[in-house]
């Protein structure tokens, strides 16, 4: 398969996620550019020719961000790729869990884990470093264009003064936050692009032809035709994994198919059903068809949900193949009877009670076609007797079947036997003829005497189509009857509802997250740096509010001075930004080993009682956010705020009675913020759930495809995966709607407060404060409103990304089995240790 099926779990969990997310970041792109245009006309107005200097460092940080982008998004491709395989090992790895424990393989597969995530954290680091490289130069741009516009100005001899300083220094504020989120921007394009790309290149990719299915004419005498046809699972192969295949089944034929194993058998159903590309001929199959497969396709939910399979309830057809189904006697064991939850591949059923489901889910849709791939290999042979008699011979008497089966024992009443080697039918015909005339038969058959005994169905062939398989009369098989089942309590069924954090779960998610790994120490450095970054910014300001109008100090130490200052955040920017890296890598890693950890130590109650898809929806897109996202997203929350308030600080320095206004305003935002996050983290942990159940089906999907569409159930699958798809995203969609709410009450405050400061300056008498002042008081007021609404929201996107730690943090702590080893139990030193006794 060109798409495995942890490929197409990430397309839809992760990749649909990031399209979905796009919209959102694509208004910010038009903006950003519109903003940047007005602020250059602004400057224009203010600086003169000047302002060219700062369009052309513009373009210059654009420029030379377009390779940059081009390896993140190389980064990004790559890194999708590596998750593709890392989801598939894992995939593998937890859905044969119970094989990997009995062989005492969980180191082993652990490791290759292991080692796949280690290529998927070579592309993260290098996606991630772009990134944040991409921050600094866009965070920094504003200082090189203020450094570049205030020393052409000086080199052009345009003089400096309040007015004209501090317009330019309101509108570089003004618009140095669109800026700022231009490398968030960037870094959502390039993923929903790399994300489109994958989910297109997966919807070119060539689908069945669904012409080999005609709808059913009644009276039609040959139900399957093929003429002469090949077949190959791999198209641009011109090695057939099905040669020359001529077949004519009539209706209500019986045809046994057999061969060694390998020969080809259950690629000549696939065939029938249509899933194997045709390279030659003809094929022709006509009639609504019912399959079984080889291996049992159980999904979950109760028994009744899996025989109905989509089919309105008919209590006497019901109950009728239950008994053909020697199913009764079962049901009546399980505690809630048909209404029973089954585990996920049905855990909780034996072998071949999952291989009588199947049974009964065919008989039950009442087909024209029933195509069996060895149903009996999961029962003893008493049942299998029990079974094929009841079944085969009985139920689907008026039938089309063709069984294939490796029990020779019941070849004799078949109409036809299609005898396969290597993918070619070497001879079709009744048993007694095949016996006479096929050497290879006849072996085949003696070998199976010789392993189980001469069976008494090979003495003489039966007269009639009615004649059965003898068998001994044992009671018991099918039961006297079944009883109606009472409807179970969810709380006692085996698959329990999806556990959840609820309530604020105040610092311990962000805490769990920092305290990795050195996190801690790493996110402090960063924050550190960043304050420094800010207290630089405001120092620039400052000396040139405090300078520009005093005649002791020269134009070009005015200027001199101020890049200085500027020169020197940036290196401060440039460290946060490599820390918040380092602090991602670092806790990515140790988040993943322990989740890893846990899972492979985990008992097997746990795998039989948890849905697949809510591990898989753990470990694809929570912690793609956690890689990703997280990070930066403790960056921008917290530099932001510091700016926010650094902002407002120097407000109330220059302006003190804007206190009386400031102080109410950021507790009211602090209740606002808190009301909001109460039901946005709800939000999110019902988008979680959600798309556990929506992985958990899609999964199930993937691995039942060729029943689903042998039965003709892919518009119902595809109805309830838009179904979960909807109920997924409505959380989503909620949570935006209520960030724009708590954005407006934002905006109102912010600009009470910018309007009360510029009130008070005005009432100030005359000499008061100098005009360096009140200019840089006004820039700042300015840029409040965009500074503290962007702070806000950056802290409420923490908190609802951080419920992918609180939802991965749920499977850390999995109780775990006894230690791999016990050494009060290690053997004897002289235990032999080169398999040498």
């Amino acid at each position: 398969m060109k798409h495995s099926s942890g490929n197409i779990m990430n397309y839809v969990i992760v990749d649909a996620y990031r399209i979905g997310e796009s919209p959102y970041w694509f208004h910010q792109t038009w903006t950003t550019s519109v903003q940047i245009c007005i602020s250059l006309a602004i400057l224009y107005d203010v600086v003169g020719a000047a302002m060219i200097s700062s369009l052309v460092v513009i373009v210059m940080t654009v420029l030379s961000n377009v390779p940059l982008a081009r390896l993140q998004h190389k980064s990004k491709s790559k890194l999708m790729e590596a998750q593709d395989v890392r989801l598939k090992a894992m995939s593998e790895s937890l859905v044969h869990m119970k094989v990997l424990k009995l062989y005492a393989w969980e180191s082993h597969f652990k490791k290759v884990i292991e080692g796949l995530r280690k290529v998927e954290y070579k592309w993260l680091s290098a996606f991630q470093l772009r990134r944040a490289y991409n921050i600094f130069m866009f965070w920094s741009s504003p200082v090189l264009v203020s450094a570049a516009t205030f020393l052409t100005c000086y080199l052009l001899k345009i003089p400096l003064d309040a007015s004209n300083v501090f317009t330019f220094v309101a509108t570089l504020h003004l618009v140095q936050e669109p800026i700022r989120l231009v490398p968030e921007v960037i870094a959502a394009v390039i993923q929903s692009k790399v994300a489109f790309t994958r989910i297109s290149k997966f919807l070119d990719a060539p689908e069945l032809n669904g012409q080999v299915r005609k709808k059913y004419y009644v009276g039609i005498d040959y139900p399957i035709a093929m003429n002469s046809c090949s077949f190959s699972w791999d198209d641009s192969s011109s090695k057939h994994t099905l040669k020359n295949i001529n077949l004519i089944v009539k209706g209500g034929e019986k045809i046994a198919i057999c061969g060694e194993v390998g020969s080809g058998k259950s690629t000549l159903l696939a065939a029938v059903l249509g899933e194997v590309p045709k390279t030659e001929g003809m094929i022709q199959v006509c009639g609504k068809m019912a399959y079984v497969s080889q291996n049992a396709w159980i999904q979950s939910g109760t028994v009744r949900d899996n025989i109905l399979f989509g089919s309105s309830m008919d209590e006497e057809r019901y109950h009728n193949t239950l008994t053909r189904c020697s199913l009764v006697k079962d049901l009546e064991m399980l505690p809630y009877g048909d209404c029973t939850q089954i585990g996920e591949r049905g855990v909780n059923l034996s072998g071949g009670q999952k291989q009588r489901v199947q049974l009964a889910r065919a008989l039950y849709q009442n087909a024209e076609i029933y195509l069996l791939d060895d149903p009996f290999s999961a029962v003893d042979a008493h049942t299998s007797t029990s079974l094929f008699n009841e079944y085969v011979m009985s139920a689907l008497s008026e039938k089309t079947v063709l069984l294939v089966t490796h029990q020779v024992d019941f070849l004799p009443v078949f109409d036809s036997i299609l005898f396969m080697s290597h993918g070619e039918v070497i001879r079709s015909a009744p048993y007694q003829d095949l016996l006479a005339d096929c050497k290879e038969f006849k072996d085949l058959v003696s070998a199976d005497n010789d392993t189980i005994g001469v069976s008494d169905l090979n003495n003489s062939k039966p007269t009639q189509r009615s004649k059965e398989v003898s068998i001994k009369e044992t009671y018991g098989i099918h039961g006297s009857g079944y009883t109606e089942s009472v409807k179970p309590s969810p709380a006692d069924q085996l698959i329990k509802k999806e556990e959840r954090e609820t309530g604020d779960a105040g610092v311990k998610p962000y805490m769990l997250y920092l305290c990795q790994n050195k996190g801690l120490l790493y996110f402090s450095l960063s924050m550190i740096s960043h304050t420094f970054f800010v207290a630089g910014q405001i120092l620039q300001n400052w000396w040139m509010a405090a300078n520009v109008q005093n005649p002791h100090v020269s134009a070009l130490k005015l200027i001199s001075v101020y890049i200085i200052i500027g020169v020197c955040t940036m290196f401060f920017l440039l460290s946060r930004s490599l820390l918040v890296v380092v602090l991602g890598m670092h806790a990515s890693r140790s988040l993943f080993s322990q989740l890893l950890n846990s899972l492979f130590r985990a008992p097997m109650s746990f795998f039989d009682s948890t849905p697949l898809g809510r591990v898989l929806s753990r470990v694809s897109s929570d912690l793609c956010i956690v890689d990703l996202d997280i990070p930066f997203a403790f960056a921008l929350s917290l530099g932001g705020s510091l700016i926010a308030y650094g902002n407002l600080g120097v407000l109330v320095v220059i302006t003190w009675q804007v206190l009386s206004v400031s102080v109410p305003m950021i507790v009211l935002a602090i209740w606002l913020q808190r009301y909001y996050l109460a039901s946005a983290k709800e939000l999110m942990r019902i988008n979680g759930t959600t798309m556990s159940a929506l992985a958990n089906h899609l999964g199930e999907s993937i691995s039942g495809a060729i029943t689903i569409r042998a039965f003709e159930e892919e518009d119902r699958f595809f109805a309830k995966n838009l179904d979960l798809v909807d109920k997924n995203a409505s959380p989503y969609f909620y949570n935006f709607a209520a960030t724009e709410w708590l954005i407006q009450r934002l905006e109102i405050m912010t600009a009470a407060v910018l309007s009360f400061s510029a009130f008070v300056m005005a009432l100030l008498p005359q000499g008061t404060l100098s005009p360096g002042f009140v200019g840089m008081a006004l820039s700042y007021g300015l840029s409040l409103n965009i500074m503290f609404v962007a702070s806000i929201q950056f802290q409420c996107n923490l908190g609802n990304q951080i419920i992918s730690v609180e939802r991965v943090n749920q499977y850390m702590d999995i109780q775990s089995e006894a230690a791999e080893v016990v050494e009060e139990n290690r053997p004897l030193q002289d235990w032999p240790q080169n398999d040498q006794v």
